[in-house]
């Protein structure tokens, strides 16, 4: 268990801002900051974080919070590993006792799995440095690489022993259970018989976004033509190859500072990379590049450079990975290698400098690079060449936005030496094309379930009660504790004409106590059982607390409440997605008018609870033994008090 003083220590120094820029790139916006979701595809920015309050809010999919359910929600922390991410990255020092057996077997099969492959990789490091065959053979392979030290310990590189089941046993008499070891697949299990799936490999751990280890990469170092010279961890429940970037940890600091992305295709490429000082660089590990790969560095930059080895037959079979990139909407570019070189022999000979250089100057765009390397191919034949111009329009119909097409359009036409006109047509009969898939397939859909056409569904009414009671928890979380100059309307009799008139007095208090006094006048109760047990807490903290904050406040609640809360708060930071300010739209703030919002907010509520009260009446009535006079004179009263309270409401908005 994590001490209560290490958890308001963390919570204390951790900035939200800093924690969740380390996995999205967030631009300014106000005195907010604004993303790309990273829990849903999108292209527009619809995630809010909020300095000053602490908390985020990602529209797209409802979700909220601070700092520690951002590292829940986005990396499935349990809530102590959130607490330590942030305890690590802060440099706080964590006071914890102990987990006993019983609270270590209670840990869910997902954290089993992580819990595995981190011993895992621990295990394979001790063997690299620590045993005459990791040093002997996995050690002295590294250093031929011309890995440092440094290098091996930063990526944390490993060796596994040439044994048939030395990773396994080992594993076994420290207590890890088989069925999470071969869960992970870093044991094979065929009955009785248990395996090391990496034996006498150079292990590779690969990490996710914020550092755990999701799987294994592993080389082998001996030639044998039935073994593949690499091998990966099988998909798991922690590991998803589709959805990782080896090397995305230790550059997604540096992706947001550059504003760009080097995409390579091995391990080694991003190692010697980074040694050699280009630290912005992740590999796809030998998989095909998917659309998940792309969003996760879309996060971090709206930038990629691809790097393609010398091989030419490589690079053909790689090019279909940069239509995928342009269908994200994400600028790309591209750079080869000498013959014979790759990222990683190339970056080893040349220094920081020359590699700069040489990266500035031979990364082309994608056209020139896509013309110019199909055009060597059609070889002057105009049936080829004709070829060649509609694949690099195919590809320029994948872009969402609509002026990099045209511009794009005019880069080709004047490379391939063509009119814009026939480009232009070509690329409309694309789109029409495509459009006419999607119809076909939509209409395919549509028939393969029978639709059951009802009677169409009454408009859902608004739960007025809810909206006025989020209002006041609203009100309260955000100027509960200033004090406001209200106006209230009290009943008095003129003097002259003896009728019963409102008269204005006016009053300074403390914004939460107007609240509290003015539900207490009329016994208000709040229907929404999560509203009343947040607003008897905010009032409690409020009474105690001179100096509240809603950021403490928020660190104190449930991860339900806490998510509640952060959407009530995040509401009215919306419209700052949309840049109306630039187009010289200001809205009017609230904390301009609180007293006003504050009236309006209780007689608001006030009079919906008599409407309420007068329709209970009205079904009384129904019954044959009810008292209708008496029930006429109360709806008369109510009818009469509603009036008054309209009166004032219409005071107040005025």
């Amino acid at each position: 268990m994590i001490s209560q003083n290490s958890i308001a220590q963390v919570f204390e120094t951790a900035r939200v801002e800093e924690v969740i820029g380390d996995f999205v790139q967030l631009k300014k916006s106000g005195s907010n900051y604004k993303g790309l979701s990273p829990f849903s595809e999108e292209r527009s920015p619809s995630f809010m974080v909020s300095p000053v309050k602490q908390i985020w809010k990602d529209f797209s999919s409802g979700k909220g919070g601070n700092a520690v359910t951002f590292l829940m929600e986005h990396e499935h922390f349990t809530y102590p590993e959130a607490i330590k991410y942030l305890a690590k990255k802060y440099n706080i020092e964590i006071e914890e006792t102990e987990r006993t057996d019983e609270e270590k077997e209670q840990a869910d099969t997902r954290e089993s799995l992580y819990l595995v492959s981190e011993y895992a990789n621990t295990y394979f490091q001790k063997v690299l440095h620590n045993t005459n065959q990791g040093k002997a053979i996995g050690l002295s392979y590294f250093k031929e690489r011309g890995f440092t030290e440094e290098t091996i310990k930063k990526f944390q590189l490993g060796y596994s022993l040439d044994e048939w089941q030395a990773f396994t046993d080992d594993a076994l008499g420290k207590g890890y259970n088989i069925n999470f070891l071969e869960q992970t697949g870093l044991t094979i299990v065929k009955g009785e018989k248990r395996f090391d799936r990496f034996k006498g490999r150079v292990m590779f751990p690969i990490h996710s976004m914020s550092g755990r280890i999701l799987g294994f990469g592993g080389r082998i170092l001996v030639t044998d033509k039935k073994a593949a010279k690499y091998l990966n961890s099988p998909e798991s429940e922690i590991y998803h190859k589709s959805k990782v970037l080896y090397g995305l940890f230790h550059a997604k600091q540096s992706i947001a500072k550059e504003d760009n992305c080097y995409l390579v295709e091995g391990y080694t490429d991003v190692i010697q990379f980074h040694q050699t000082g280009i630290t912005n660089v992740v590999s796809s590990s030998g998989t095909a590049l998917s659309a998940d790969q792309i969003r996760l560095i879309n996060r971090l930059t709206n930038n990629i450079t691809v790097l393609f080895d010398g091989d030419a037959a490589g690079i053909r079979a790689s090019i279909r990975g940069i239509d995928l990139i342009l269908e994200q909407g994400v600028n790309v570019k591209i750079c080869t290698f000498p013959d014979g070189e790759d990222p990683d022999s190339f970056s080893r000979s040349n220094t920081l400098e020359e590699l700069t250089k040489y990266l500035n100057d031979n990364a082309k765009d994608f056209i020139q690079f896509k013309a110019s390397l199909l055009v060597k191919e059609a070889n002057n034949d105009p049936i080829k060449k004709a070829e060649t111009i509609r694949d690099i329009v195919n590809s320029i119909a994948k872009i969402p936005d609509q002026i990099k097409r045209e511009i794009y359009i005019q880069e080709c036409a004047c490379i391939m030496d063509i009119s814009e006109e026939v480009l232009f047509s070509t690329l409309a009969q694309i789109n029409k094309k495509e459009s006419q898939e999607e119809n076909k397939n939509y209409k395919q859909d549509q028939k393969a379930f029978q639709v059951v056409k009802n009677e169409p569904q009454p408009k859902q009414k608004v739960d007025v009660q809810f909206e006025l009671e989020r209002k006041i928890i609203e009100i309260l979380m955000l100027y509960g504790d200033r004090v406001e100059q209200f106006e209230d309307l009290i009943l008095t009799e003129d003097e002259t004409s003896k009728e019963l008139v409102l008269e204005p007095t006016k009053h300074e208090t403390r914004v939460f106590e107007k609240v509290y006094l003015d539900l207490q006048e009329d016994e208000m109760q709040f229907s929404n059982p999560q509203f009343k047990a947040l607003y008897y807490s905010i009032i409690d903290k409020l009474n105690q607390d001179e100096d509240f904050s809603t950021k403490n406040f928020i660190n104190q609640l449930d991860q339900d409440s806490a998510s509640t809360v952060t959407t009530i708060l995040m509401e009215d930071e919306r419209y700052n997605l949309h840049d109306w300010e630039r187009n010289q739209i200001v809205p009017k703030e609230k904390k301009d008018s609180v007293s006003q919002l504050v009236s309006q907010t209780i007689l608001s509520l006030r009079c919906h609870l008599i409407d309420q009260k007068v329709a209970e009446y009205k079904n009384e009535t129904l019954n044959a033994n009810a008292d209708t006079r008496t029930i006429m004179e109360d709806v008369k009263d109510y009818v009469g008090l509603k009036m008054l309270l309209s009166r004032k409401l219409g005071k107040v908005l005025s």
